[in-house]
Protein backbone atom coordinates (compact mmCIF):
# COMPACT_ATOMS: atom_id res chain seq x y z
CA UNK A 1 0.00 0.00 0.00
CA UNK A 2 2.99 2.24 0.99
CA UNK A 3 4.62 2.04 -2.16
CA UNK A 4 1.76 2.16 -4.25
CA UNK A 5 1.39 5.82 -2.88
CA UNK A 6 4.63 6.47 -3.56
CA UNK A 7 4.59 5.06 -7.18
CA UNK A 8 1.28 7.34 -7.82
CA UNK A 9 1.74 10.67 -5.28
CA UNK A 10 5.08 10.65 -3.11
CA UNK A 11 7.43 10.31 -5.47
CA UNK A 12 7.29 13.69 -7.84
CA UNK A 13 6.85 15.30 -4.87
CA UNK A 14 10.12 13.88 -3.34
CA UNK A 15 11.50 14.60 -6.21
CA UNK A 16 10.35 18.76 -6.61
CA UNK A 17 11.32 18.72 -2.54
CA UNK A 18 14.84 17.60 -3.25
CA UNK A 19 15.73 19.56 -6.26
CA UNK A 20 14.57 22.83 -4.29
CA UNK A 21 16.27 21.64 -1.14
CA UNK A 22 19.49 21.40 -3.20
CA UNK A 23 19.54 24.90 -5.00
CA UNK A 24 21.88 26.36 -2.70
CA UNK A 25 24.11 23.78 -3.78
CA UNK A 26 23.74 23.29 -7.55
CA UNK A 27 23.06 26.88 -8.30
CA UNK A 28 26.35 27.56 -8.11
CA UNK A 29 28.15 24.37 -9.56
CA UNK A 30 25.51 25.13 -12.10
CA UNK A 31 27.16 28.99 -12.88
CA UNK A 32 30.49 27.86 -12.66
CA UNK A 33 29.97 25.14 -14.85
CA UNK A 34 28.03 27.24 -17.78
CA UNK A 35 30.62 29.55 -17.84
CA UNK A 36 33.54 27.41 -17.81
CA UNK A 37 31.33 25.49 -20.99
CA UNK A 38 31.31 29.15 -22.99
CA UNK A 39 35.13 29.34 -22.41
CA UNK A 40 36.13 26.34 -23.61
CA UNK A 41 33.47 25.70 -25.95
CA UNK A 42 31.97 28.51 -26.93
CA UNK A 43 28.35 28.73 -27.72
CA UNK A 44 25.86 27.03 -27.18
CA UNK A 45 26.25 26.35 -23.65
CA UNK A 46 23.69 23.70 -23.18
CA UNK A 47 22.87 20.84 -25.45
CA UNK A 48 19.12 19.68 -26.29
CA UNK A 49 17.44 16.95 -27.96
CA UNK A 50 13.74 15.54 -27.74
CA UNK A 51 13.93 12.29 -25.68
CA UNK A 52 11.56 9.70 -25.11
CA UNK A 53 9.79 9.43 -21.98
CA UNK A 54 6.77 8.44 -19.83
CA UNK A 55 5.04 6.35 -22.26
CA UNK A 56 7.65 7.22 -24.79
CA UNK A 57 6.04 11.04 -24.94
CA UNK A 58 8.62 13.21 -26.82
CA UNK A 59 10.05 15.98 -24.18
CA UNK A 60 13.37 18.14 -24.68
CA UNK A 61 16.49 17.19 -22.51
CA UNK A 62 18.90 19.70 -21.57
CA UNK A 63 22.36 19.43 -20.52
CA UNK A 64 26.08 20.80 -20.53
CA UNK A 65 27.69 20.58 -23.96
CA UNK A 66 30.24 18.32 -23.72
CA UNK A 67 31.09 17.96 -28.09
CA UNK A 68 32.67 20.46 -30.33
CA UNK A 69 31.11 20.82 -33.94
CA UNK A 70 33.72 19.79 -35.91
CA UNK A 71 33.29 18.93 -39.50
CA UNK A 72 34.71 17.35 -42.07
CA UNK A 73 35.49 18.81 -45.42
CA UNK A 74 31.81 18.01 -46.27
CA UNK A 75 30.45 19.61 -44.00
CA UNK A 76 28.88 16.31 -41.88
CA UNK A 77 29.87 16.11 -38.42
CA UNK A 78 32.55 14.08 -37.10
CA UNK A 79 32.23 11.18 -35.26
CA UNK A 80 30.81 11.72 -31.68
CA UNK A 81 34.23 9.92 -30.18
CA UNK A 82 36.30 12.77 -31.70
CA UNK A 83 34.01 15.57 -31.41
CA UNK A 84 34.66 15.11 -27.19
CA UNK A 85 36.78 17.62 -26.13
CA UNK A 86 39.03 16.77 -23.00
CA UNK A 87 37.13 19.05 -21.02
CA UNK A 88 33.83 17.19 -22.26
CA UNK A 89 35.19 14.02 -21.27
CA UNK A 90 35.74 15.64 -17.53
CA UNK A 91 31.89 16.80 -17.80
CA UNK A 92 30.85 13.45 -18.61
CA UNK A 93 33.14 11.53 -16.09
CA UNK A 94 31.69 13.81 -13.22
CA UNK A 95 28.27 13.39 -14.19
CA UNK A 96 27.81 17.68 -14.24
CA UNK A 97 26.91 17.45 -17.53
CA UNK A 98 23.84 16.33 -15.95
CA UNK A 99 22.79 19.18 -14.01
CA UNK A 100 20.68 21.02 -16.25
CA UNK A 101 18.13 18.12 -16.45
CA UNK A 102 17.02 19.03 -12.75
CA UNK A 103 15.15 21.53 -14.69
CA UNK A 104 13.63 18.61 -16.42
CA UNK A 105 12.88 17.03 -12.97
CA UNK A 106 11.10 20.03 -12.24
CA UNK A 107 8.97 20.56 -15.25
CA UNK A 108 7.93 16.87 -14.84
CA UNK A 109 9.59 15.52 -17.95
CA UNK A 110 11.97 13.39 -15.69
CA UNK A 111 12.09 11.88 -11.72
CA UNK A 112 15.58 11.60 -9.98
CA UNK A 113 15.88 8.20 -10.33
CA UNK A 114 14.50 5.60 -13.36
CA UNK A 115 15.42 4.44 -16.73
CA UNK A 116 18.11 6.60 -18.64
CA UNK A 117 15.79 8.42 -21.24
CA UNK A 118 17.63 7.25 -24.58
CA UNK A 119 17.15 7.88 -28.32
CA UNK A 120 13.79 8.86 -30.27
CA UNK A 121 14.98 6.11 -32.74
CA UNK A 122 15.57 3.24 -30.66
CA UNK A 123 11.39 3.37 -29.80
CA UNK A 124 10.94 1.25 -32.84
CA UNK A 125 14.14 -1.51 -31.73
CA UNK A 126 12.83 -2.22 -28.53
CA UNK A 127 11.36 -5.52 -27.84
CA UNK A 128 7.73 -5.56 -25.80
CA UNK A 129 10.02 -6.16 -22.68
CA UNK A 130 12.86 -4.24 -23.50
CA UNK A 131 9.72 -0.89 -24.39
CA UNK A 132 8.37 -1.64 -20.54
CA UNK A 133 10.89 1.08 -19.35
CA UNK A 134 8.78 4.02 -20.33
CA UNK A 135 6.26 2.57 -17.55
CA UNK A 136 8.08 5.15 -15.42
CA UNK A 137 9.16 8.41 -16.28
CA UNK A 138 13.29 8.65 -16.89
CA UNK A 139 15.52 9.49 -14.72
CA UNK A 140 18.65 11.59 -14.20
CA UNK A 141 20.44 8.22 -11.98
CA UNK A 142 18.78 4.78 -12.33
CA UNK A 143 19.22 1.03 -11.16
CA UNK A 144 21.10 0.30 -14.47
CA UNK A 145 23.88 3.50 -13.90
CA UNK A 146 24.84 2.19 -10.12
CA UNK A 147 25.48 -1.54 -11.76
CA UNK A 148 27.74 -0.98 -14.54
CA UNK A 149 26.70 2.28 -16.34
CA UNK A 150 28.42 2.31 -19.56
CA UNK A 151 30.68 -0.70 -18.76
CA UNK A 152 27.78 -2.89 -19.14
CA UNK A 153 25.65 -4.25 -22.56
CA UNK A 154 22.76 -3.21 -24.03
CA UNK A 155 20.93 -6.28 -22.78
CA UNK A 156 22.47 -5.77 -19.18
CA UNK A 157 21.14 -2.47 -19.34
CA UNK A 158 17.41 -3.36 -20.33
CA UNK A 159 16.91 -6.12 -17.67
CA UNK A 160 18.42 -3.96 -14.91
CA UNK A 161 15.82 -0.72 -16.35
CA UNK A 162 13.29 -3.74 -16.21
CA UNK A 163 13.78 -4.60 -12.79
CA UNK A 164 13.78 -0.99 -11.26
CA UNK A 165 10.06 -0.55 -12.96
CA UNK A 166 9.06 -3.59 -10.91
CA UNK A 167 10.29 -3.09 -8.37
CA UNK A 168 11.09 0.71 -7.30
CA UNK A 169 10.22 2.11 -4.11
CA UNK A 170 10.84 5.23 -1.75
CA UNK A 171 13.98 2.99 0.01
CA UNK A 172 15.35 1.48 -3.05
CA UNK A 173 15.03 5.18 -4.73
CA UNK A 174 17.16 6.68 -1.84
CA UNK A 175 19.85 4.13 -2.46
CA UNK A 176 20.62 4.51 -5.58
CA UNK A 177 20.76 8.19 -4.96
CA UNK A 178 23.10 7.87 -1.90
CA UNK A 179 25.09 5.12 -4.40
CA UNK A 180 25.10 7.53 -7.60
CA UNK A 181 27.20 10.10 -5.66
CA UNK A 182 29.92 7.05 -4.55
CA UNK A 183 30.24 5.89 -7.98
CA UNK A 184 30.62 9.56 -9.41
CA UNK A 185 33.64 9.83 -7.01
CA UNK A 186 34.90 6.85 -7.93
CA UNK A 187 34.14 7.69 -12.00
CA UNK A 188 33.07 3.78 -12.46
CA UNK A 189 31.61 2.92 -15.60
CA UNK A 190 32.18 6.03 -17.47
CA UNK A 191 32.92 4.38 -20.88
CA UNK A 192 32.33 0.82 -22.83
CA UNK A 193 35.51 -1.34 -22.20
CA UNK A 194 35.80 -0.69 -26.09
CA UNK A 195 34.88 2.49 -26.58
CA UNK A 196 34.51 6.25 -25.62
CA UNK A 197 30.94 6.17 -25.76
CA UNK A 198 28.33 3.93 -25.86
CA UNK A 199 27.87 2.37 -29.13
CA UNK A 200 24.28 2.92 -30.38
CA UNK A 201 21.79 0.35 -29.88
CA UNK A 202 20.42 -1.38 -33.21
CA UNK A 203 18.05 -3.71 -31.64
CA UNK A 204 17.25 -7.11 -31.99
CA UNK A 205 16.38 -7.07 -35.68
CA UNK A 206 19.41 -5.82 -36.82
CA UNK A 207 21.18 -8.77 -34.99
CA UNK A 208 18.92 -11.56 -36.51
CA UNK A 209 20.30 -9.93 -39.85
CA UNK A 210 24.05 -9.98 -38.67
CA UNK A 211 23.71 -13.54 -37.36
CA UNK A 212 21.94 -15.07 -40.79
Amino acid sequence: MADGIYKTYIKRIFDIIVVILSFPFYIPVFLITAILVKWNMGKPVFFKQVRPGLNGKPFTIYKFRTMSDSRDDSGRLLPAKIRITKFGWFLRSTSLDEIPELYNVLKGDMSLVGPRPLLMEYLDRYTPEQARRHEVPPGITGWAQINGRNAITWDEKFKLDIWYVENYSFFLDMKILLLTILKIFKKEGVTPPDSVIMPEFQGYEYKNEKSK
